[in-house]
């Protein structure tokens, strides 16, 4: 990844071995030292995204100092009273663990996004004709209808690039923003029931954190469109796939039901390249989403279209490799070549503004290698954003 690079492009320099290359100043340390000076690298990465938490009011790391422990995802938080977790969802008062917009209640904003839509799943969605007729009710585009697009607050990770950063500014120092609403089951159901809506797809930030109650909104939602005679209501969930397998086996049977779609955001391979981007510890988290992934293509082989998992890699330049596409790919292809795989193209946001957008090359390479494992669906998202960057 350092040879060819574009003109212009300004290098960052390794805090560790010096090198200079595609290095963001958010990471401070090159894939390499990553790799092969994990204690050393891990060290500065971590340190570098505290500033930041602490400005918001967040944790800096997973909670270890409380009673009462959260089972929601893989950080397992024990939170102290008058504490928040990781997430920045749930809160102990009293006591009590309860969600930070109050029992029972979501920290959510909802809008209607006419279809076909900018989703990682669109290739293959009901939406643009995938599953006809048993999930959708027309061989092309759903035009004139929505996806009920719930964006929540919160979320088990803390990358450095996230795209959707404001799902945290939603609840900083525990106060809900003037945008932010608060939302009950009943209030979400009801959204979804408008006649328009042919998906509801929870995303952010990320579900997980609010999943215990859009579980309970979902089963209404499938319940009562099917009673009024709304047969195409589909439950989709884009997410980092770290939530607890207790609690994916029914939102992905709930995907399945309905014909929606599971979509898990697979950040990295090396535990300690998936840390340095995410800020949770890698080992735990890589060995959830092999967990998860095995479970929601194991529920997969009872419907094959529209396929009920799809997994997506961010191309991260100069950290998320062709080498560590090939190895996610690899775990892939060994559960089921039937999986489709969205390759994303990266855009500067958040802390990591210092690194270019993917390049057309990398992009070309990883859709090489996730092919030549045997994955028969092979898709380039946001393809627009690519260029001859590096």
């Amino acid at each position: 990844m350092r040879s060819g690079i574009y003109r212009g492009l300004k290098l960052g320099t390794c805090s560790l071995c010096r090198s200079r290359g595609l290095i963001s100043s958010s990471v401070g340390v090159c894939y390499e030292c990553l790799k092969n000076r994990v204690d050393e690298a891990v060290v500065i990465s971590r340190s570098l995204r505290l500033k930041w938490r602490s400005s918001i009011g967040f944790p800096g790391e997973p909670p270890r100092d409380g009673r009462l422990k959260c089972s929601i995802c893989i950080n397992e938080c024990l939170i102290p009273e008058g504490g928040r977790g990781f997430c920045g969802v749930w809160v102990n008062r009293g006591g009590k663990i309860e969600p930070i917009a109050g029992r029972g209640l979501m920290v959510a904003h909802t809008y209607l996004d006419p279809h076909p839509t900018n989703c990682v799943a669109t290739p293959v969605c009901p939406a643009t004709g995938r599953g006809f007729p048993k999930y959708t009710f027309i061989r092309g585009i759903e035009r004139g209808f929505y996806n009920l697009a719930v964006f929540l607050g919160g979320c088990p990770l803390d990358c450095i690039f996230c795209q959707n950063w404001e799902h945290k500014t939603m609840i900083s120092h525990g106060k809900l923003a003037s945008w932010a609403k608060s939302y009950s089951i009943e209030d979400l159901v009801n959204e979804a029931l408008d006649p328009l809506v042919t998906c509801v797809c929870y995303f952010g930030g990320d579900p997980t954190p609010h999943t215990p109650l859009l579980i309970l909104a979902s089963r209404t939602i499938i319940a009562e469109s099917r009673r009024v005679g709304q047969n195409f209501k589909r439950i989709c969930w884009e997410t980092d796939g770290l939530m607890n397998p207790n609690i994916m086996r029914e939102a992905a049977r709930l995907s399945l039901e309905s014909g929606g779609i599971v979509k898990i955001d697979w950040k990295a391979w090396t535990p300690s390249v998936y840390e340095a981007l995410t800020g949770v510890n890698g080992e735990k988290a890589i060995r959830r989403l092999k967990e998860n992934t095995k479970l929601i293509a194991s529920l997969a082989k009872d419907r094959v279209d529209p396929p009920l998992l799809v997994v997506s890699i961010l191309l991260v330049p100069g950290y998320v490799t062709v080498e560590e596409v090939e190895k996610i790919a690899e775990y892939i292809s060994s559960l089921e070549v039937n999986i489709p795989v969205v390759l994303l193209a990266f855009h500067p946001d958040h802390l990591m503004r210092d690194l270019p957008p993917t390049s057309r090359r990398h992009a070309r390479e990883a859709e090489r290698v996730v092919k030549s494992k045997g994955i028969k669906e092979v898709y380039i998202g946001n393809e627009w954003l690519l260029g001859n960057y590096y």
